[in-house]
């Protein structure tokens, strides 16, 4: 019950998308009728034909060439007519595949970070890609198949009315056996093809995971263990794949037994007719054409059906990603942040990723411009949950952040993240040359403003060394390039756009400790005038902030500047001495 309230609910999605394109279906429609009518037409012209050859010198030839030019007319104009027909599908299908495809993507521009954050990447990939070309596939089925299936059966019940209403009334009364079969079936299929898109993501989600990380697989000797789990979802996929593609492919079958029944119905009733004299033997032939016609369809429709119980299934996979309740919109006449000095002020701030997990509690902070504010504390003491509130990348439970006296929530989130440059430990960058991963928060930017962020950023000379310079095209995610000259580049994208407010999360954690010391040099003429929110292990790279903020735990235990904090002989004075220790 819930799996036909679920179809039916997807249908009607489908529906709504395929609604602009009313005019392309119709059109559509018409060409399948044309079609029809000309495959239903030759039947009574070669029945026509079969009359006119009474006995041994007794056959009408000039008739039947008449007929036979006739038939090719025929014949020519059915087949341009499914050509149009099919090109228009095609161009239906695939109007709405992008639409669909287009509203997705555009979905997760909007979605919550929490939606992201707890779903493997593999899985929302597949939805976008797999699952979209499986409806693909069984849409495009649909309108090539279904129309011109559903035309043809009324077609010829027509035409066969017209000719023997007792031989139609044989072949109408047998007809309900074969679509309560088919729907029998179909009703069955829905809910394991949904099962199967669903393990089909989930091996998706893994083999990515696995891919990406196959160094730290190999590097701890873990693949016989990667290889057992991917056993196993490839075994839940081969059951339920197994069971899906069993059940829908039985109605083929099914509905053709119930159609050779039909066939010879209209035979024995049509023999006997001829006998008694009811029908000429042309017209029995017509008829067993008909029956014929009349029956694959069915056929046909029975293998669409089945197509389209994947189709819906994948569908409802998209839509449930497209219904996904986005991120809340900017507030009514929310501040656009222009010219911002760097005032920052957190007030009795709460946030928890989890109801029943508080992590961070009672958070106090006032930062004024130009001030640099290092974070530290033990790994999952809230550090990055800091940033990430500051970023508006989550909303705070309780409290405010405030920016330049205004809540952040009151304050647009275009304009608020554009009022920080963010270099973060996980590194970034696109497929592109080096100049667009450079520009990618400035892409007007002219050469030489790239060049000078990248002399700042001690990345130009790497830079030049490179085959085409800045023009050179990197792969996704930086290629083959280190994961130190990845993080000078995303260095370099800040200091090209030179924000009012910077984020340094573990900025430097990739780069050689002689690198790092003129890194440090350049942060620190960047950092000039600007406030800075700094995420660090190494302490040592935090000696100048004007307030350091020892965290565990979600909340602030010291607080102060570096030599205060050591004359204090806290926590920090032990995080610190045990790196230099260790030094």
């Amino acid at each position: 019950m819930k799996g036909q309230k679920a179809r039916k609910g997807t249908l009607k999605k489908v529906l709504q998308y395929i609604r602009p394109y009313w005019a392309l279906v119709g059109l559509s429609i018409l060409l399948a009728a044309v079609t029809v009518a000309g495959t239903l037409y030759i039947p009574i012209l070669t029945g026509d034909a079969v009359d006119l050859i009474v006995g041994p010198g007794q056959v009408g030839f000039a008739g039947i060439v008449k007929i036979l030019v006739e038939i090719a007319v025929v014949v020519g104009i059915a087949a341009l007519a499914q050509w149009v027909m099919n090109l228009i599908n095609n161009r239906i299908t695939y109007r709405v595949v992008r639409d669909i495809r287009n509203e997705a993507f555009r979905k997760l521009q909007i979605l919550p970070l929490k939606y992201i954050d707890s779903r493997p990447t593999g899985e929302v990939v597949s939805r976008v890609i797999a699952d979209v070309d499986q409806f693909a596939d069984g849409l495009l089925m649909g309108f090539t198949q279904l129309f011109s299936g559903v035309i043809t059966i009324l077609g010829t019940l027509i035409f066969m009315l017209s000719v023997n209403v007792v031989i139609t009334a044989v072949v109408v009364v047998i007809t309900p056996v074969s679509l309560l079969v088919a729907a029998f079936i179909a009703k069955r299929t829905y809910d394991m093809f949904r099962l199967q898109s669903q393990v089909r993501g989930e091996q998706t989600g893994f083999v990515e995971e696995m891919v990406g990380n196959q160094k730290v697989v190999q590097a701890f000797g873990q693949e016989k263990k990667s290889l057992e789990q991917f056993d196993e979802i490839n075994e839940r996929l081969r059951k339920c794949s197994l069971r899906a593609i069993f059940f829908s492919s039985i109605t083929n079958p099914s509905t053709r037994f119930v159609n050779s029944l039909v066939y010879t119905g209209v035979g024995i009733v049509g023999a006997l007719s001829v006998v008694g004299g009811g029908l000429s033997v042309g017209q029995l032939s017509a008829f067993l054409s008909y029956a014929n016609q009349y029956t694959k369809p069915f056929n046909e429709i029975s293998g669409v059906v089945t197509e389209l119980q994947n189709a819906l299934a994948c569908a409802g996979r998209v839509f449930e990603l497209i219904e996904e309740p986005a991120q809340s919109p900017d507030a009514p006449g929310a501040r656009v942040l222009e010219n911002a000095q760097g005032q920052v002020s957190i007030q009795n701030v709460a946030f928890s990723y989890r109801p029943e997990q508080p992590l961070i509690e009672n958070f106090h902070l006032d930062v004024k411009p130009g001030q640099r504010v290092a974070l530290v504390g033990p790994t999952g003491c809230g550090k990055t949950t800091v940033i990430n509130l500051l970023m508006r990348f989550y909303d705070v439970d309780s409290g405010s952040i405030q920016v330049e006296g205004t809540d952040i929530r009151d304050i647009t989130r275009h304009s608020l993240r554009r009022s920080y440059g963010m270099v973060l430990q996980d590194t970034w960058l696109k497929r592109g040359t080096i100049r667009e991963n450079i520009a990618y928060g400035k892409p007007e930017a002219t050469l030489e403003e790239v060049v000078e962020a990248a002399k700042a950023a001690h990345a130009h000379s790497f830079i030049k060394r490179l085959p085409q310079g800045y023009d050179t095209v990197i792969g996704e995610d930086g290629g083959s390039i280190s994961q130190g000259q990845k993080q000078l580049l995303c260095i370099a994208r800040v200091m090209l756009c030179l924000p009012p407010m910077l984020i340094l999360d573990e900025a430097t954690s990739s780069i050689d400790t002689r690198t790092e010391i003129r890194i440090q040099k350049a942060f620190q003429k960047m950092m000039q005038g600007r406030t800075s929110f700094i995420v660090a292990h190494r302490l040592s790279t935090i000696r100048d902030a004007d307030t350091i903020l020892v965290m565990r735990d979600g909340h602030i235990i010291e607080q102060g500047n570096h030599e205060s904090l050591l004359q204090k002989g806290g926590f920090y004075a032990e995080l610190y001495n045990s790196q230099f220790d260790h030094s």
